[in-house]
Order: C-alpha cells, then structure tokens, then sequence
C-alpha cells in the first residue's frame, strides 16, 4: 500500500486493493463465530444436562458416590466457603425446574444464602445480570411468566435458532 501526504502533513494510505477481500475474510469470519458460539451454546447444555444428572443420582443415594473432585465439579462440594454469585444463580436456576424471576431468586439467596446476597449493592440488577449472561452461554432462557420476565434453566429444552440480533427470546411459559 502505498502512502500519499495530505496537505496538512498527515499520511493517508492510498487504496489499491480491493475490498471485497476483506469483506469475504470477514464474512467467513461470522460465519465461523457464530457457529462457535453456537457449538459452545450445546455444550453448555449437555453439562448442564451430566450436572443434573450427577447431582440428581447423588440426592437419590447419598454424596458418598461422588469423589472430591466431582464433588468440586457438580458444585456440591462444602468447602466452608459459599459458592460464587454465578454459580448459585446457576445452581437455583437448575434445581427449580420452572421459571424464577429475579425477584423469587433474590428471595431464595435471602433465605438460604444472605451472606452471598449483602456483597451487593443492587441484588435485583446482579441477578438479572447474571440471568441474562446465563441466557448468552445458552443456560437459560427468558420466558414470560405470568406475564412477567422470568429466566427457566434450558439443558433438556430442545434448542431453537437464536434470533437475529442475538436479543433472548420470550416465551411465553
């Protein structure tokens, strides 16, 4: 690429190649991304799914089947320390098998998790963040619930086509 002086004295390159090279570099660029991120999406899901799974056998017949590290792995692991933020809205998503608003989560973390809940200065706006990054990994996803926003755990919900601009899709539940 060759450089021209401006009269001010600034240097602009001149074009010489064509752009359309560049835009099918970024085209196939997308395409890959979102085909990742789609890919992600699944996985997260069928961890989602093992999780339960794992936690649900465990319930049924004692943690004594699982080892530290699964334990560790499953989140069940009672290390004296509350898991993290993301991790328990996580966890209360997965374990309530129908959808939760913010305020029913922020409820939960009150009664069984205060602790986790005062690190916050706006509970509400933490959970309702963390729901909605739990939507973008493909975790969760935002349904109306009884006319309200709400957020149910998606690992055994079949997948649909995420929309367009990469908004949540409501459903109505």
């Amino acid at each position: 690429m060759e450089n021209v002086q401006r009269a001010n004295g600034s240097i602009r390159p001149v074009e010489r190649y064509d752009i359309g090279h560049v835009q099918e570099v970024i085209r196939q660029a997308h395409g890959e991304l979102r085909l990742l991120l789609q890919q992600r999406a699944e996985i997260m899901k069928r961890i989602g799914t093992v999780k339960q799974t794992i936690s649900g056998l465990a319930n049924l017949f004692g943690d004594g089947l699982l080892n530290e590290e699964l334990m560790e792995l499953v989140d069940r692991k009672s290390s004296g320390r509350q898991p993290g933020f993301t991790k328990a809205c996580r966890m209360i998503l997965m374990e309530a098998g129908h959808p939760m608003n913010a305020r029913d989560i922020c409820d939960y973390f009150q009664q069984k998790m205060p602790a986790l809940l005062a690190r916050h200065k706006d509970p509400m706006a933490s959970v309702t963040t963390v729901l909605n990054r739990l939507v973008e990994y493909g975790e969760a996803q935002a349904v109306l619930s009884n006319g309200r926003r709400a957020w149910l755990w998606i690992a055994d919900v079949p997948a649909e086509p995420p929309t367009t601009h990469g908004e949540p899709r409501l459903v109505a539940s």
